[in-house]
């Protein structure tokens, strides 16, 4: 079996796929957490978690007793909104109120892993592109204004081998969002300057609807 299939047989199962789906959200689960989530029984998560696991789609961590599971990094993250697009289906429609308004909240501002997606993460991109703060003429860049612009605001630009920008299509909006280290960097900002706060289930709460001008965002 080749690379690109065995990466197909992964998300080829349908509880794998729903546990992935889950871990996006950049949280560590336990394989008990991820059963209820997905409707499996414990040993059933185990077996499935095993699965991902061995594929390198998901690291182990232990603390005290228990053993959590989360995504191996972003690059898995990016994979799973690019096929959950590629997908080519339709997202499914809810059928109760509750269903409609958490699909709301996941449309409109939530986590890609460690960075944000939906209609407020386009926006923040688009809002960087309009301001100068990024660039895409050769390549997705952070030009000089957008340097200040962080300096100003006291983020600072992580280091490391991942990439500081990269686009990654949104499949609720069908257009870019950022991804990369430096949006990840921005999202914490943003959490612990009480601009926006996280939920149990991807969605992003928008606290404070100033907060983004700095990045050309209006009129959230």
């Amino acid at each position: 079996m080749n690379a690109l299939a065995e990466v197909a047989a992964v998300f080829a199962d349908p509880t794998r796929a729903a546990m992935c789906m889950a871990l996006i959200d950049g949280r560590a689960w336990t394989v008990g957490e991820l059963g209820k989530e997905v409707g499996v029984t414990a040993p059933s998560a185990t077996e499935q978690v095993g699965k991902l696991a061995a594929a390198g789609f998901v690291e182990t961590v232990r603390q005290g007793r228990h053993r959590y599971v989360r995504l191996t990094d972003a690059r898995v993250a990016e994979l799973i909104e690019q096929l959950t697009e590629l997908a080519d289906k339709p997202v499914p429609r809810p059928s109760s109120l509750r269903g409609s308004k958490r699909a709301e909240r996941l449309a409109y501002a939530r986590t890609c892993y460690d960075h944000l997606a939906g209609r407020l993460g386009v926006a923040l991109r688009n809002g960087m592109l309009t301001a100068g703060l990024i660039d895409t003429g050769s390549g997705l860049a952070l030009t000089a204004k957008g340097h200040r612009v962080l300096d100003d605001l006291e983020i600072k630009l992580p280091g490391g081998r991942r990439p500081l920008l990269k686009e990654c299509l949104d499949w609720t909006e069908r257009r870019e969002h950022l991804g990369g280290s430096l949006p990840a960097a921005l999202l914490q900002h943003a959490v612990d300057h009480a601009w926006v706060e996280r939920g149990p289930d991807r969605s992003v709460r928008l606290l404070d609807t100033e907060a983004f001008a700095a990045f050309g965002v209006e009129g959230l």
